[in-house]
């Protein structure tokens, strides 16, 4: 009996090691998501052609809540997001435009109706989709997870980081989402 319950410990021990290392608690002390994974960070995407390389927080946020409306050549911008519900718009709306869901959505509805904004953002169901979107709009902006880049959109830098640099500032907080 002694041997019995050694064992069922010793597998109780190891499963809850095993538990609190997936969910991201190392030594009692809880490790954001995307700590030392930076496939966990927020792109900012446009089009190829788009001259702009790099932007400031401050510049994004103009761009995403609709207060900047051209790119310095002159082409309009367009605005893609993902729909509600995505890591990765939670992330721009917290990081980049200080808002929550319910701020933003008013923050549009507002510019739409006293005509400071011409549209509302484009609402994509996928990053697939957004790419794709990025890829054929010459003024288009998005976001997608770094993951899910590939050679059909530039990336921005923002405060003159990648999404690779461990010091890039836009992440997505991927826990508690399935």
């Amino acid at each position: 009996m002694g041997r019995v319950t050694n064992v069922v410990l010793i597998l109780i021990a190891a499963g809850l090691s095993l538990w609190s290392f997936n969910s991201g608690a190392v030594g009692g002390v809880s490790l954001p998501e995307h700590a030392g994974s930076s496939d966990q960070n927020l792109a900012i995407v446009v089009n190829l052609a788009n001259s702009v390389s790099d932007l400031s927080k401050v510049e994004l946020r103009t761009i995403f809540l609709g207060q900047r409306s051209y790119w310095p050549n002159g082409r309009r911008i367009t605005i893609v997001m993902l729909e509600v519900g995505h890591p990765e718009r939670k992330a721009l709306l917290q990081e980049v435009c200080q808002m929550t869901e319910k701020d933003y959505n008013n923050r549009i509805l507002h510019g739409l109706f006293t005509g400071e904004l011409f549209v509302s953002p484009k609402t994509l169901a996928s990053p697939t989709g957004v790419r794709k979107f990025v890829f054929n709009v010459p003024g288009a902006i998005g976001y997608v997870r770094r993951s899910d880049l590939d050679d059909t959109v530039k990336v921005l830098r923002i405060e003159g980081k990648l999404p690779d640099d461990p010091e890039y500032p836009l992440h997505v907080d991927l826990r508690g989402v399935k």
